[in-house]
């Protein structure tokens, strides 16, 4: 479907150095923040105390938030789980005090104001389980690279399967980058919003590239240059693109607005994620594979010229 048709072809890889220029600044600022000022890790990477507790009525979360703030434990995480009478409550380590006298600080607070408020469930996360889950988290990248550059390889050839990784490993250290400046918590579900970035990107990357081996096997591409079929792939895409990603970071704004505290780091992951998504697989990936050398040959087997039959 398209709603719009561009009529002549933008020329993207003319500005491909002022753009492969950019994403490198910006990749050395991200990487800089991430150095400086590391990533703000969330209970279940850092080790803490996780309590679920239930009221008679609908909680006030702002409420709670603000009286267990005031013991001054770090900072601390408040949500839903399930209903709006069930809460969970996250909370760092805290030196000189066990989990459990941290929890009993907090249910003597919030029966002051709440005196049905029950204790459902209380579980103590070690420092050794969050490294466990920071090593996994890692692995799980580490694999999901792999995979896309063995599918790469075999559906196109090595220039594209790199330069997909590239554009994709750039999307994901712009998202850590922008974690790292802003001291946004990184928990497990932004692992995933990462997890599904890298899943979407690199589809975006793949339709781009597909259609940019279309080209080159065109009889009516023949005569253009490499840059002229690349800009032509993009520029043909180009409806899909807006229609298919305006469509779905609404619906992440949307979780982001009103999702709450349980979906705000899943969702400003991805909405990190999807607008760097399409600026790497256009602007970043592309340009890359002029890079790389990519010619006609690489795609296109050469015309072979019919032998006249000698009389």
């Amino acid at each position: 479907m398209e709603f719009f048709r561009i009529k002549r072809d933008i020329p993207f890889m003319s500005y491909g150095k002022l753009t492969t220029f950019i994403s490198l600044a910006t990749f050395i600022l991200a990487v800089f923040f991430l150095i400086t000022k590391g990533l703000n890790f969330s209970v279940e990477f850092t080790g803490g105390t996780v309590m679920e507790l239930r009221y008679s009525q609908s909680a006030n979360l702002h409420q709670i938030r603000e009286r267990v703030e005031t013991l001054k434990l770090g900072e601390v995480s408040v949500q839903n789980l399930g209903t709006s009478q069930d809460v969970m409550i996250r909370l760092p380590n805290k030196e000189g005090k066990t989990s459990a006298q941290v929890s009993d600080e907090i249910m003597n607070l919030l029966k002051q104001d709440n005196p049905d408020v029950t204790l459902r469930q209380i579980e103590f996360i070690g420092p050794q389980v969050g490294n466990e889950l920071v090593t996994h988290g890692l692995l799980a990248i580490a694999m999901v690279c792999i995979g896309i550059i063995i599918y790469l390889s075999v559906r196109f050839e090595w220039r594209f399967a790199v330069s997909a990784i590239i554009a994709n490993m750039h999307d994901v250290v712009i998202i850590l980058g922008c974690f790292a400046l802003f001291q946004w918590e990184f928990s497990l579900t932004v692992l995933a919003g990462i997890l599904a970035v890298l899943g979407y990107s690199v589809n975006e990357s793949v339709v781009v590239f597909d259609r940019i081996r279309e080209n080159f096997r065109k009889g009516t591409m023949r005569n253009r240059s490499v840059p002229e079929v690349i800009d032509n792939a993009i520029t043909s895409t180009m409806s899909r693109t807006m229609i298919t990603h305006a469509s779905t970071e609404m619906v992440v704004v949307s979780m982001l607005i009103f999702g709450g505290a349980t979906l705000h780091g899943f969702a400003i992951a991805l909405t990190i994620g999807i607008v760097f998504g399409v600026y790497s697989s256009v602007l970043v990936a592309s340009p890359l594979l002029l890079l790389f050398g990519l010619t006609r040959e690489n795609l296109s087997k050469p015309v072979k010229k019919k032998e006249e039959a000698v009389v």
